[in-house]
């Protein structure tokens, strides 16, 4: 059967069918008279046949193709009519209507709409040329249809002469929302521009990004593809390809790019989408192709044709793939359906469309679901008139109610019920049964602000003349081996989301991800899109983010950067972490080891207070400096000591600020006190008299002490309150925050410092001088040596202090701190200890007399000694020494006589043991 049907060629309908165009009744397809007429426009045909005679003329051709589908559209307006006047709506007006055949055609539809504009209650079809229409009484008061925008969009502008109102049930281009370029339009259907958006929120949900598109070459077409362009690209979505199939299937490369766009489709391997909007016969078209082709692919179906019975009930159609359409919202229809039912016993005189489809039932009877269909679509004028006695036998009850397109058929009778409110406007207060009553434009008006009780609900035409009713998303799946169009969603254009009536249909929406359609594989959180030489965005790599960056979601275009830098990533992270923080904490193995050798400083200090105290008396403590400054030194290696804790645990503001100044002057102090007993030592073992009274009027410890440590205290005070040391973060280490102290000035850090090697510096050469000492009196030795042990670990600490970061920073201070304050406490106090535990013998009284006798004993020869040889020197001529007092035997009472040329003889007197003695007193006292 199907063979049969294919193998049928176009017909031309002659005789009351659909002959072609005598005179201008003729060309109405359906007619009722009333007080007010309704135009209709619907394209009930297919194509519109051309001409075969040349040259061509103008006259209006004749019409092939059967379209069940707009022939209901047609039913639904009469139905509509019909229901209005047998309610109390317009009480006591009627409506009437002409409908017309456009044959999907803007030549033909054009004419149709001349004769609406032509005069009323004329014998002639006149259209005047006036330059003001307000008060002009056209043969229509108002349109529905038509059912494509190309054709709307003609018609309105022709119709928008006289502002005769058009409201389209079909039309949904979103260029007719333009009231400037088409002021009288209106629809009872939402704009293309809600089913593009619907169409790539769908695309975008389901995971694809990489799509086809199949358009005709129309207005339509064009306006819908530009539309769909640029919601896709809002939605991060690619068009792979754009096919555009011919508007007219008489075209002849109408196949040839059928062809070619299978042939697109079947190349493009990831492309497993394919949005199609097209009429339902181009689409019948191409699907039979792909289905010779195999191809099995996701289509998107526009409102053209996703509820088209006669597309869904093709065979293998379930081969294509999964269809997922859009159509608009519907309600019940059941008086529509008991309309049809009693179809068969309307009378056809004035309705040629009815007539029509009554032969092609009597031709088409012996055939089945989709032949019947196709037999319908493509009947031969020959076997039409063959069966035309038969239309009576072969009634089909179930066949209409079968091809109901929902959606189109409940926006029809929302046109008609829309125009009906306007007119019972406008008749309130006038006489409608004269059809001067009111004008057109006046009708417009009333249109706009009607409102209409649809199921329930009040609708209203928006600004644009659109009624934003919203979609049913449509999934045609296969039930009982055959194709049934079920409602899987609703989308609310006004919130652009999708609405599911239970879980399975949820279900079903989420299962279309399975199937992919992507340029390139998803990217994983902790990766990013990286665009390779493709121009489509949607084609991509992808790469890693980098350390410090991260992202969360798949297909990012660019990973987030930690902006916080108290937070890290590592390379192909998918979250950032939190910094652990670093500081020298108590716990730290090394930090406890510091510690402990700061404590054990304390008890060494602790230890030598308890010695010193106990030994009060001995000549050693005495010799010391007796037992304040000891207390006072030993106090200030203690505070020293104590400071490193200040440098250990979490940075604070008052750590910070406390560790450096309390070293500073801390040290200070103990230098302070030290260079006091280095020039005391330096007094007493002196034997120089400038040096002595020089030092005599110098030498005032207290002063000396208060002065020293006073300018430290000055630079620490000016240091904390004009640059005060704080605590800082530092970042140098990537995955971690090291918390320190910044020094606030290195300037005020480097004079604190200067001035104790300064002050240790003096201390150094007044030991220095003083360090020939008795060997059993040693300090300024020791303190040399003390010294020294300061200058080389501050020396060496310079460069690692520099060169170091991280939490042991402050570690490296701390050692310094204990080698410097090791050293000194060592060689200033050791010494000291050993002597009064060890050496007792040599801590009395007369063991240091003895001591200081040989000592001074020693110093003085050595004095007169040097003193003869500078004199010998510092002559001109040569020094002639007669004889030492013992060789040349002329010593007198003790006296040596030397004689120089050139000069008088120069007597030395010679130290006598009783002065020596008294040296060596006044040397012991002044200790």
């Amino acid at each position: 059967m199907a063979l049969f049907s294919l193998a049928l060629i176009p017909f031309v309908i002659s005789s009351d069918a659909a002959s072609a165009c005598q005179n201008t009744d003729d060309f109405v397809g359906a007619s009722s008279p009333g007080d007010i007429i309704i135009g209709g426009l619907f394209a009930v045909h297919s194509e519109m046949l051309q001409p075969e005679e040349h040259p061509i003329k103008p006259v209006i051709q004749n019409c092939a193709g059967f379209e069940i589908q707009i022939f209901l559209q047609t039913l639904a307006m009469i139905h509509a009519i019909e229901m209005i006047n047998n309610s109390t709506l317009l009480s006591g007006v009627t409506l009437g209507y002409e409908i017309y055949d456009t044959c999907a055609e803007v030549t033909k539809a054009m004419a149709s709409a001349l004769r609406f504009l032509s005069k009323s209650n004329t014998s002639k079809d006149i259209v005047e040329f006036k330059c003001n229409y307000s008060d002009y009484v056209p043969r229509i008061k108002a349109v529905t249809g038509a059912s494509y925008s190309e054709v709307s969009m003609a018609v309105s502008r022709l119709l928008a002469l006289q502002l005769i109102p058009q409201v389209s049930p079909a039309s949904s281009a979103e260029i007719l929302s333009d009231k400037i370029r088409f002021p009288s339009f209106l629809r009872t259907i939402p704009s293309d521009f809600h089913q593009t958006r619907a169409m790539a929120h769908l695309i975008c949900e389901s995971g694809w990004n990489w799509i086809g598109v199949i358009a005709t070459d129309d207005d339509n077409g064009r306006f819908a593809l530009e539309s769909f362009g640029v919601q896709a690209m809002a939605n991060s979505v690619c068009i792979a390809f754009k096919e555009m199939l011919p508007a007219y299937l008489s075209d002849n490369t109408f196949h040839t790019k059928v062809d070619r766009a299978v042939e697109k489709i079947v190349k493009e391997t990831r492309v497993n989408v394919i949005v199609v909007f097209m009429r339902q016969f181009h689409v019948l078209k191409l699907f039979k192709k792909a289905i010779e082709r195999n191809v099995k692919k996701i289509w998107i179906a526009s409102d053209n044709w996703s509820t088209a019975v006669k597309i869904s009930t093709m065979p293998n159609i379930r081969k294509l793939g999964t269809v997922v359409g859009f159509g608009f919202k519907n309600k019940d229809l059941s008086t529509f359906q008991d309309f049809l039912r009693n179809l068969h016993d309307r009378p056809t005189e004035n309705n040629k469309f009815l007539l029509e489809y009554i032969m092609l039932l009597s031709v088409c009877a012996h055939l089945d679901n989709y032949d019947f269909q196709m037999c319908i679509s493509s009947q031969s004028q020959y076997d039409l008139m063959q069966n035309v006695e038969n239309k009576h036998q072969i009634w089909r009850d179930d066949f209409l109610n079968a091809n109901i397109e929902p959606g189109f058929i409940h926006s029809t009778i929302l046109a008609v019920y829309a125009i009906a409110h306007a007119i019972k406007g406008q008749c309130k207060d006038r006489n409608c049964k004269n059809p001067s009553a009111f004008a057109p434009w006046e009708l417009l008006e009333e249109l706009k602000k009607v409102t209409i009780i649809d199921d329930d609900k009040e609708i209203k035409f928006d600004s644009k003349g659109d009624l934003s009713s919203g979609y049913d998303v449509l999934l045609w799946k296969e039930v009982d081996g055959r194709m049934e169009i079920t409602t899987m969603a609703e989308y609310d254009p006004e919130n652009g989301y999708f609405i599911f009536e239970d879980e399975e249909k949820k279900k079903e929406f989420l299962d279309l991800k399975k199937v992919p359609s992507t340029c390139s594989q998803h990217c994983r959180p902790g990766q990013m899109k990286k665009v390779t030489e493709s121009p489509h965005t949607c084609c991509y790599e992808c790469v890693y983010c980098p350390e410090n960056h991260y992202s969360n979601q798949t297909d990012m275009d660019y990973c987030y950067r930690c902006h916080n830098k108290t937070y890290w990533a590592p390379v192909n992270s998918t979250t950032c972490y939190r910094k652990t923080i670093h500081f020298l904490g108590w716990t730290d193995w090394f930090a406890i080891f510091l510690l402990l050798l700061s404590a054990f400083g304390v008890v060494l200090i602790f230890s030598i207070s308890a010695i010193f105290t106990k030994n009060l008396s001995t000549p050693v403590v005495k010799a010391s400096g007796g037992l304040t400054v000891c207390y006072i030194i030993l106090l200030s290696h203690f505070f020293i000591f104590l400071s490193t804790v200040f440098f250990i645990g979490e940075p604070t503001e008052f750590k910070c600020r406390t560790r450096q100044a309390l070293f500073g002057i801390s040290f200070a102090l103990c230098i302070s006190c030290i260079l006091i007993k280095s020039l005391k030592i330096l007094l007493a073992f002196s034997f120089d008299p400038k040096l002595q009274n020089f030092l005599k009027c110098a030498y005032k410890p207290i002063t000396i002490v208060f002065i020293c440590t006073g300018i430290q205290v000055i630079i620490c005070t000016f240091w904390l309150i004009f640059r005060t040391p704080f605590v800082k973060q530092n970042f140098s280490i990537p995955r971690a925050i090291i918390l320190e102290c910044n020094e606030g000035s290195v300037v005020a850090f480097g004079i604190m410092l200067g001035y104790i090697a300064a002050l240790a510096f003096i201390c150094f050469i007044c030991a220095f001088k003083g360090r020939k000492l008795p060997e059993n009196y040693n300090e300024a030795k020791f303190i040399t040596f003390g010294m020294l042990i300061y200058f080389i670990a501050w020396i060496v600490f310079i460069p690692v202090y520099v060169t170091t970061f991280g939490k042991y920073l402050p570690a490296v201070e701390i050692i310094v701190i204990l080698i410097s304050n090791y050293g000194i406490l060592c060689c200033t106090f050791f010494p000291k200890c050993y002597i009064i535990i060890y050496k007792q013998e040599t801590n009395t009284k007369s063991a240091f007399l003895k001591m200081i006798y040989t000592y001074s004993s020693k110093s003085v020869g050595s004095i007169a000694v040097s003193q003869i040889s500078l004199d010998s020197k510092s002559s001109s001529s040569r020094i002639t020494e007669s004889d030492s007092c013992n060789a040349e035997k002329s010593s007198v009472n003790g006296n040596c006589h030397f004689q120089v040329s050139g000069q008088t003889p120069v007597k030395e007197k010679a130290v006598p043991k009783r002065a020596t003695r008294t040296l060596s007193r006044k040397r012991l006292s002044s200790i």
